[in-house]
């Protein structure tokens, strides 16, 4: 999935509006997949998972189909993901930490920490921090992550496309890191946020769902296969872009469109003035009823524990009355 943010979006946006809001850089790939279907039981209402410690040597298959074995919890970690560091930080495993790519900006603990590089990570400045595992994105960094095996390190690489693997995710960093009881609470937490917004736009009519239009870098769109088109879909929307992935727009298409709602980055400076003064859009419904919001980059593009928090800003953008503030 990043690898089509990679080579399209982020040539256009990445060094203007990433670096500006924080870097999504590794991740400004907004996410992916059709929504999982959602059980009668609400995910809050399941029992936790048991918090014993996990047992070593534990060993998970990553996204590259490569066996990583843990002896024992790690304590030296390098995270080149800014998903991935938000990830280790909610589970508690944040003072382990010990290096993070350039990108990384969430929570405010990272901050002072060594910096590894962005898209290309530096591998002399992971190899002095002597790290027990690197954390990477396989899209993103598999050319690195050979690069640190051959050299001796272990690296676990993550690929997530959906929401449920972003939590399924969360639960398996918690285990690898002996943090199971954490992981399990942000799990949770995550999906009962989930649960909140099926919830409230459950009954919604075909004719009732809002048209949304996304524009996250300046004349580029989403549609399926990314995250981003995944939460406009639990939150009741139907998401105007007819083409896969992320692509450029044609202006017209859009007008003819016509979107109800327009979501667009709060990081990328001066995209609402272009998106209200291009021409003949004034006439869309979005704009003629002033219903245009800005959308933290970070929150709804990182596949990490602030995901679904962006699945309640989109909710709240366009169903305020059934969300709640």
């Amino acid at each position: 999935m990043w690898k089509r943010w990679l080579t399209g979006l982020l040539s256009v946006v990445l060094a203007v509006a990433l670096a500006a809001c924080g870097g999504n850089a590794g991740e400004t790939a907004p996410p992916a997949a059709e929504p999982a279907p959602q059980g009668e039981e609400s995910p809050a209402e399941a029992p936790a998972e048991s918090s014993a410690e996990a047992a070593y040597p534990l060993t998970v298959t990553d996204a590259s189909g490569t066996d990583v074995v843990f002896e024992k919890a790690p304590e030296r970690i390098v995270s080149i993901a800014p998903s991935e560091t938000e990830v280790l930080f909610a589970v508690g495993a944040g003072a382990n930490v010990v290096g993070v790519d350039d990108w990384s900006d969430f929570p405010a603990d990272v901050e002072g920490l060594p910096r590894v590089g962005g898209l290309e990570a530096n591998v002399e400045a992971i190899l002095e921090l002597e790290p027990d595992v690197v954390f990477a994105g396989w899209s993103m960094s598999a050319a690195t992550i050979e690069e640190l095996r051959k050299l001796g390190l272990t690296v676990y690489a993550f690929e997530t496309q959906t929401l449920d693997e972003a939590i399924a995710h969360i639960r398996e960093v918690g285990k690898i890191v002996d943090n199971a009881a954490e992981a399990e609470a942000v799990a949770v937490k995550m999906e009962a946020d989930r649960q909140k917004v099926v919830d409230a736009v459950a009954g919604l009519t075909d004719a009732e769902k809002k048209k949304v239009y996304v524009e996250f870098s300046p004349g580029w769109t989403v549609g399926k296969g990314e995250f981003m088109d995944e939460l406009l879909t639990l939150a009741g929307g139907v998401n105007v872009a007819d083409q896969p992935g992320w692509y450029e727009i044609s202006e017209e298409n859009i007008i003819e469109a016509n979107p109800e709602v327009i979501l667009y980055s709060a990081g990328v400076e001066g995209l609402e003035g272009i998106i209200t003064g291009r021409a003949g859009w004034s006439k869309i419904d979005a704009l003629a009823n002033g219903q245009m919001f800005a959308i933290d980059d970070n929150l709804i593009s990182r596949p990490g524990p602030r995901l679904t928090e962006a699945l309640l800003e989109v909710a709240k953008a366009l169903y305020p009355e059934r969300i709640g503030q």
